[in-house]
């Protein structure tokens, strides 16, 4: 073996290595590149499945068409409204949950009853029809609160957070004992600012939950008016409609796009959010859930 620099087979290995790489990766991507090209084809070639990763006969039907949705964008206004409802709920009681669980039996007398509670929970549900009927005695069935509150607690953040509270030092606790601090100060002060990356990371679970959910919104929201962007993607792709309801430019329109196309359009519009929110928190991504999965 040489000296200096890899030997021939070593570099052989790492060649194979980065090709199988770029080979995953483009797999990876591939879904998203053909929906792409797609929602920029007309709909002669996406009929013809001729599109792979390029558009073909450039159009911008699909875009025009979904510009005059206006059951699109109201369907964008409600996901948005249910991202920060749902969120900032989830948040919320994330915090207050995982902070006293990740003080020990000495401090949080009964601990271990509520962490068998939350473990048992998250791995037994209770079953699609009790959830239903649970929405619905509550009053909540379609209204923005019955696809926030069902989601207001989730389990898996709540451990991921209080395990990286737990991994925090435990001179933080008895020096803010000495100087007086309560537990609500030191759980807002002191372990909410020093848990950022995992705050970052169950917010960023939170988000991409709440705004890619469609199931609830298929089974709780009745009204067409009511439904999250998700829901309606899939349910309200393209309807079919009367020749004679349609006016001649409707009818051009249509024409020029497929279902396939309009959908791909829809999809990659409903993107955008995840793809500018991802990058800002992917710095405390790795750290958080790599930080608040090592215990407990």
């Amino acid at each position: 073996m040489p000296i200096y620099g890899k030997s021939k087979s070593a570099r052989v290995v790492d060649l194979l290595i980065h090709g199988l790489l770029i080979a995953i990766a483009f797999l990876s991507l591939f879904p998203i590149l053909n929906a792409f090209a797609n929602s920029f084809s007309d709909r002669t070639a996406v009929a013809a499945m001729k599109v792979t990763v390029f558009p073909i006969h450039f159009s911008l039907a699909n875009y025009n068409a979904i510009m005059n949705d206006k059951q699109f964008f109201t369907s964008f206004g409600i996901s948005i409204e249910r991202v920060l409802l749902g969120g900032g709920l989830q948040f919320v009681l994330t915090i207050m949950l995982a902070y006293p669980l990740s003080r020990d039996n000495r401090r949080f007398r009964g601990r271990d009853i509520y962490m068998w509670a939350i473990v048992i929970a998250m791995l037994f549900h209770g079953g699609l029809i009790p959830w239903y009927v649970t929405v619905k005695s509550v009053g909540i069935l379609d209204t923005i609160w019955a696809l926030v509150l069902p989601k207001a607690v989730p389990v898996f953040n709540v451990i991921l957070l209080m395990n990286f509270m737990r991994s925090l030092p435990k001179e933080l606790d008895e020096a803010a004992d000495m100087d007086g601090a309560g537990p609500w100060y030191k759980m807002a002060m002191l372990y909410v600012p020093l848990s950022l990356p995992a705050l970052a990371t169950v917010t960023l679970f939170s988000i991409v939950g709440h705004w890619n959910a469609f199931f609830d919104g298929l089974l709780l929201i009745n009204s067409p008016e009511k439904m999250p962007l998700q829901t309606y993607i899939n349910l309200f792709m393209l309807q079919t409609q009367q020749m004679d309801d349609i006016d001649p430019e409707r009818m051009e329109a249509l024409l020029k796009m497929s279902d396939q196309g309009l959908n791909a359009a829809k999809v990659m519009l409903s993107m955008v959010p995840i793809l500018i929110l991802y990058p800002m928190l992917q710095r405390f991504f790795i750290h958080g859930i790599v930080l608040g999965s090592v215990k407990e």
